[in-house]
């Protein structure tokens, strides 16, 4: 038998295993791997060190920028009535050969982005890989396996266009989208950058059709321009080619109100995750970006072009993880509060780990 049938043997042999793993315990259907609780386990150890993955970002690498504590290192995402599949990094090599996978998105793509290039880079230590950045692409590859994992820094989807008179964000328009077409996994992101103002904010007017605004509510422009995104998606994706995720809605965690502690004023100094588990209500309640976001892509696959998006739903999940942010550990150093992104190692190797659930049952 040649080296090709043989992987093509494996390969159908580990997404049986995987779909298997995916079955409830009472083998009554598919198992929902965004229900479930964070549970404590210290034999649990992360799948890599920082030492071991030298090109993280530094706003991501908390033990090295002084973070003491450890604890947020030792939960694992356990869904009800199934187990999640252990990240193999091999094993995604292998289904990804000679394909390119593309993030697209804000700073918290680039933070699973580089959570992947790490979880990639520990598997395979001896592999060699490139890693080179032009512009706003960043592009980390394994030649053996020609594979390519890009991340794509557009923070909101649709354009912003410089005119005479400012920056206009056009919430009917997506021109940058091209490269977008070659991909053969895209995973979009959009959201915190619609809620900056004053010296954040990148634009001047937002464009809505004919009509031009100086400002609008954030959450109805978000939802139009994730409309302009999903008709993109319906007219210029080939679903045979090219498989699409949506990151989901990343929380953060800048009031203690939201998770049921009045007295924490941000998420520095916490040490502890959100428990969850059956019939847990998150205090804060649904994420109200989320909640636009599953409804417009619940929509899409009503398209002529039957483009499915699958929605890594992290968002309810990740607003249990109070304690994984930087908080002041971000930038080496205590001039700053980050309850945005993400410790690398940490919360968004468990996102990836639920990437390549669904990427084992489709490739």
């Amino acid at each position: 038998m040649s080296d090709m049938r043989v992987l093509a043997v494996l390969l159908v042999l580990a997404a049986l295993l995987i779909s298997l793993q995916l079955q409830r315990v009472e083998g009554a259907g598919a198992c929902d791997v965004y229900e479930g609780s964070w549970v404590k386990d210290d034999h649990h150890h992360p799948a890599y060190k920082t030492d071991s993955c030298p090109f993280i970002e530094k706003q991501f690498d908390c033990l090295h920028n002084g973070r003491s504590d450890q604890d947020f290192l030792k939960y694992r995402w356990q869904p009800l009535g199934c187990n999640l599949p252990s990240f193999d990094g091999e094993d995604f090599l292998s289904r990804l050969r000679g394909k390119k996978i593309m993030f697209v998105g804000d700073s918290l793509s680039l933070n699973q982005w580089q959570s992947l290039t790490c979880l990639l880079h520990v598997a395979v230590p001896h592999t060699k890989y490139t890693s080179t950045r032009a512009g706003g692409l960043s592009t980390f590859s394994f030649p053996a396996y020609n594979v390519e994992i890009m991340f794509y820094r557009n923070a909101f989807l649709v354009d912003i266009v410089s005119t005479s008179s400012g920056a206009v964000l056009k919430l009917n328009s997506i021109e940058g989208g091209e490269l977008w077409k070659r991909m053969d996994v895209l995973v979009f992101n959009t959201w915190h950058w619609w809620l900056h103002t004053g010296r954040k904010q990148p634009w001047n007017y937002i464009e809505d059709g004919n009509n031009t605004y100086k400002d609008m509510d954030r959450l109805v422009a978000y939802e139009k321009g994730l409309r302009t995104w999903a008709q993109w998606v319906g007219r210029n994706i080939d679903p045979v080619k090219t498989k699409v995720f949506f990151q989901g809605v990343s929380p953060d965690h800048n009031n203690g109100t939201e998770w049921g502690d009045p007295n924490a004023k941000n998420c520095g100094g916490q040490t502890q995750a959100l428990k969850g588990g059956n019939n847990y209500v998150y205090p804060g309640g649904p994420h109200p970006a989320e909640v636009v976001l599953e409804k417009v892509v619940g929509g899409i696959g009503m398209s002529k072009a039957l483009v499915q998006v699958h929605l890594l739903n992290i968002t309810s999940l990740s607003q249990l993880r109070k304690d994984a942010h930087p908080s002041v550990y971000g930038h080496g150093g205590h001039n700053d509060m980050d309850c945005t992104h993400w410790c690398l190692p940490g919360l968004p190797d468990t996102w990836n780990q639920l990437l390549y659930a669904a990427l084992s049952q489709l490739l």
